[in-house]
């Protein structure tokens, strides 16, 4: 499909680009300093979260008991990636990716800004917000890094390498500022920072929107004008009737915070069921690209028994850290939030080692299915972990070394970095080519799922013993980890050209 380009701007990047970030076209910095930016602001944000849920209403928190505040913590995150599954139609078929980024960073930003207005309302304002904001941004952003390179271009990793290299930056840096401001400040202090660093995330990407290929393009595989008005009538319309009922249900008494977790929960599990039965019905999908996606959808489910653990390293674990842990190391003390900041900082440390490894062994490597099985193992073993500092205690006033706290995630980010990337080249090379541009679109339904299940698992958190609570769901996470290895000739021999 063609498309025409206003304005004096080239449609291309300058042809001295190209090498001019380590090698790299100099758009993949823009775009990496948007993302160190938007981590920064989203997990530092979400790294304090559910510690303000928590946190009496005399200290400036919501009052939730420790429960609870993780469920609506594990419900945002359901909804900000059931979002981004539509993020993705709109930059195809609508927005562009270039402006579906931009609009998403503003809503973010106005999010964030929303949330440091120290009322509730503003709270769930700021928080949908958000979840639309990041729903446009985050599937969009790595689409438009692809874009910077020729198809045979063979700098990609080593592109994708710096990209994600900025995406652990923003994760390590994000809680140390907001947990930081957090305790000595306010909680609304800490979501203030969140908004200035997306807001400059903001300005960088677009002082620098030069460098980017295809900026002034509109969608990619943009409907036709009269679909496109009819599509954008149609969703304004569903937003604002979806508004008005979800605002009298309310007024009515009957949608409270308990029922909207249940109905995320349940939409994140009824939309994958629904998604395979599409492809696996699908008369564009063969009968061999039918056997392929066998083995993802187990794949699919052990990237959610994984996740279920790695997103609780922002609920639970936070609040175990805040109640439980020492929050000093060499007599330094520290922000119970900052114990976030070491699952970016191991990641960050991990990659290249796990990248240099697989290197030098090979075709000796550990298969796709067996890397991501020892993910979700080492996932499981986290939580196991912590079974141990917990236990023994006569009452709940204990507090355990840092060191528990750091182990466990130093588990976590090992099996983050093994999961996360076999995961994702799995998802590219199983899905049927009819639905080749909507991988994300799958991967990004098995986050909304983990974080669907974990919206109700956490309401556990705070009624069972700790080690109850993180040993059954540890042993757990190990067992499905075990059954994808012991499933691993099956997989082997039916998920070709994945090895």
């Amino acid at each position: 499909m063609s498309h025409t380009t206003t304005g004096t701007e080239p449609a291309s990047p300058p042809p001295g680009d190209d090498h001019a970030f380590f090698g790299q076209p100099r758009g993949l910095m823009t775009l990496s300093g948007l993302e160190v930016w938007e981590r920064f602001s989203f997990l530092g944000m979400q790294a304090i979260l559910v510690l303000f849920f928590a946190d009496t209403v005399a200290n400036g928190g919501m009052g939730m008991d420790p429960g609870t505040a993780a469920s609506v913590s594990a419900a945002y995150g359901t909804l900000v990636y059931l979002v981004s599954v539509a993020g993705g139609w709109l930059a195809d078929r609508i927005l562009g990716s270039y402006r579906a980024v931009l609009y998403g960073g503003v809503l973010i930003a106005c999010g964030h800004y929303a949330m440091a207005v120290p009322t509730a309302t503003m709270t769930w304002v700021g928080l949908g917000l958000i979840s639309a904001g990041t729903g446009l941004l985050k599937p969009n952003v790595a689409s438009m890094v692809g874009k910077l390179y020729g198809t045979e271009d063979e700098r990609r990793d080593a592109g994708f390498a710096l990209y994600y290299m900025g995406i652990n930056i923003g994760a390590f840096a994000g809680p140390l500022v907001t947990g930081w401001l957090g305790e000595h400040a306010s909680w609304h202090w800490g979501f203030s920072a969140a908004a200035v660093g997306m807001t400059l995330g903001l300005i960088q990407y677009v002082l620098g929107r030069r460098h980017l290929a295809g900026r002034k393009h509109g969608a990619e595989y943009a409907l036709a004008p009269g679909p496109m008005r009819r599509a954008v009538l149609r969703i304004t319309a569903g937003v604002v009737v979806t508004a008005l009922v979800a605002t009298a249900l309310t007024l009515a008494g009957w949608l409270t915070m308990d029922r909207f977790v249940d109905v995320l929960t349940l939409v994140s599990v009824i939309a994958p069921v629904v998604y395979f039965v599409v492809m696996f019905r699908s008369p564009r999908v063969t009968a061999e690209e039918c056997g392929r996606l066998r083995p993802y959808v187990v794949l699919f489910l052990a990237s959610v028994v994984f996740n279920f653990i790695l997103f609780q390293a922002y609920s639970t674990m936070m609040l175990l850290a805040s109640t439980n842990a020492r929050t000093e190391i060499f007599g330094f003390h520290f922000p119970a939030s900052w114990y976030a900041s070491a699952l970016g900082a191991f990641e960050v440390a991990l990659a290249p080692v796990v990248a240099t490894v697989w290197a030098r062994m090979g075709p000796r490597q550990p298969h796709a299915s067996n890397k991501i099985a020892i993910g979700v193992i080492l996932g499981g073993l986290s939580f196991l972990l912590m079974v141990l500092p917990t236990s023994g205690h006569a009452d709940d006033t204990y507090r355990m070394a840092a060191w528990w706290i750091v182990g466990s995630y130093l588990l976590l980010g090992l099996g983050d970095v093994l999961l996360e990337t076999s995961g994702m080249s799995a998802t590219t090379k199983l899905a049927p080519k009819a639905f080749a541009s909507q991988t994300m679109a799958l991967w990004f339904l098995s986050l909304a799922l983990a974080n669907g299940i974990q919206a109700q698992i956490v309401k556990l958190y705070g009624e069972v013993s700790n080690p109850a609570y993180f040993g059954v769901n540890g042993a757990i996470a190990v067992a499905a980890g075990v059954a994808v290895i012991a499933a691993a000739p099956w997989l082997k021999r039916t998920m070709h050209p994945v090895h």
